[in-house]
């Protein structure tokens, strides 16, 4: 099954380091990130949990959920939990999924190329609606930036509450861009604080929350 930007979040009921998930009554009304971990007991998924947790107080601002997974079960996760806090200094904030079975890992397409039973380092991003609102995949060497992943985060909460879109190399309180479709005279009212026409399809405006 592949999973599309647009699509809803697959539900599911799995075991976690915080007792059994139903995900969709777990998610509630919150914003969630799901990502994923090729196995145990490896150095980069280490660092990036550890990282999560360092991190939670700024997904908590944002109202969103993290939730991992990896395809090994409970009691080595139980395991793992005490290196990370150890190494990383970061004692895990958030449910660890136990996907032994692969049920999670397949439901989401996170089996791929890199071995027949091991899940990449994907990344969903999912909406108080419970649709899929950004999708990332990483090679199994390479850790997960999550500053940018909180960036894409604050442009989606942005751009759903303004008709704006936000620039490259955006981040929260810059400038963003006016959508096309807005005409000037709409725009005159929907940002009081003035825009830029640089040409008639790119015009930008101060950060029109506050």
């Amino acid at each position: 099954m592949t999973i599309r930007l647009g699509d809803a979040a697959p539900d599911f009921t799995q075991d976690s380091t915080e007792g059994p998930i139903h995900f969709a009554d777990w998610k509630g009304d919150s914003w969630v990130i799901l990502f994923s971990h090729p196995a145990d007991f490896t150095p980069v998924c280490t660092t990036e949990l550890g990282q999560v947790a360092y991190l939670k107080p700024e997904f908590d601002k944002r109202n969103v959920k993290p939730i991992g997974l990896s395809v090994d079960g409970l009691e080595s996760h139980e395991k793992w939990v005490g290196d990370i806090k150890e190494t990383q200094g970061a004692a895990l904030n958030f449910p660890l999924l136990a996907d032994a079975d692969r049920k999670v890992a397949t439901l989401y397409d996170m089996i791929q190329g890199e071995g027949a039973t091991t899940t990449v380092r994907s990344v969903f991003i999912i909406d108080p609606k419970g649709v899929v609102r950004l999708t990332l995949t990483y090679p199994a060497a390479t850790g997960r930036n999550f500053d940018e992943i909180l960036r894409v985060i604050d442009s989606l909460q942005l751009t759903d509450g303004y008709k704006v879109a936000t620039p490259a190399n955006w981040k929260s309180g810059e400038d963003v861009v006016v959508l096309p479709a807005i005409k000037n005279e709409e725009a005159d009212k929907l940002f009081p604080k003035g825009y830029t026409e640089h040409k008639p399809y790119l015009r930008t405006t101060p950060d029109p929350r506050g």
